[in-house]
């Protein structure tokens, strides 16, 4: 079970609503969440994120638009000064020092997820936030050691993973998120991303977890059910490394297929558990697998 989009600095935030790990008072708070996930009988996980040029928005149930400074919102940073869209705010470049910064953030927020009990972490370097955008030319154009050649593009992403591996024991599971590709031509895509799954690996990368798309507001993404897990059967072949699924995998015989089928060797639920948090039972069932039920639950399982 994963928190998701969890800030590593406080301007990093997607909104003013979400979670981060950037203080160490918050250690404190998240300590308590991962001890219950963990007497549940799951293990606790937090997913490290940086919003970059996609910060300072209101929250989803509020429109999701961006808030401008003096409205709630404040200076947002990318790797270049290109904005996500028409109505949002036009990003500071980052410097040099402030890319260390950033490196040294990723860093502190592992130790504090390890002090909190967590058990595995993600770095989020998928869906228009600040590593995808390093990664992607569509957002990236500068001249410097961070920008250009492929080589330049991945530098923030492997330096992040090298430095959250440094301080989360080789014990602890460490995934990697990724856009598979930004649907649109001349940009981030599936060979790259073999290649940075194939450079994340010896870094200490223990899944990668393919998502797709989010850096482009006005992509052209043929949604439909499961429509990302070639990129995770592409990934796992070619790069050798586990991959996970996800992407409008809404039935368990859908997700069993996919794993037996050796296309990826995990599938994440989100959304769908948002709308049935009774989706493992049920799947179990299904598969005629017997799941212990929360005592609170017993009477009526």
């Amino acid at each position: 079970m994963f928190a998701e989009a969890t800030a590593v600095q406080e301007h990093g935030r997607i909104s003013l609503a979400d979670t981060g790990i950037y203080d160490d008072a918050h250690v404190e708070s998240w300590r308590p969440i991962a001890e219950f996930i963990r007497a549940s009988g799951a293990v606790a996980g937090i997913q490290l994120a940086h919003a970059g040029r996609k910060a300072s928005t209101a929250p989803p149930r509020q429109g999701g638009k961006p808030v401008a400074i003096g409205e709630g919102g404040w200076e947002i940073v990318a790797p270049s000064a290109l904005p996500f869209d028409n109505g949002y705010q036009t990003p500071r470049a980052l410097s040099l020092s402030e890319i260390d910064d950033v490196v040294a953030a990723f860093r502190r927020a592992a130790e504090r997820a390890l002090a909190a009990g967590f058990e595995v972490i993600e770095i989020h370097g998928a869906h228009g936030y600040l590593l995808h955008e390093f990664l992607s030319p569509f957002s990236n154009i500068r001249t410097d050691e961070f920008g250009g050649s492929l080589e330049n593009r991945m530098r923030l992403a492997l330096r992040v993973t090298q430095a959250v591996r440094e301080v989360w024991p080789a014990r602890n599971p460490l995934f990697f998120r990724v856009s598979a590709t930004d649907w649109q031509e001349g940009g981030w895509d599936l060979e790259q991303s073999i290649e940075l799954a194939r450079r994340l690996k010896p870094l200490g990368v223990d899944v990668i977890d393919v998502s797709s798309g989010g850096n482009l507001p006005h992509a052209k993404i043929p949604i439909g059910p499961g429509y990302q897990v070639p990129f995770a059967a592409a990934i796992r072949k070619h790069a050798g490394i586990p991959t996970t699924a996800l992407g409008m995998i809404t039935d368990p015989v859908q997700a069993e297929t996919i794993l037996s089928a050796g296309q990826a060797d995990l599938v994440v639920l989100a959304r769908e558990l948002l709308r049935d948090p009774y989706w493992p039972r049920r799947a179990a069932q299904l598969m005629n697998f017997k799941l212990t039920p929360p005592v609170q639950y017993q009477r009526a399982w």
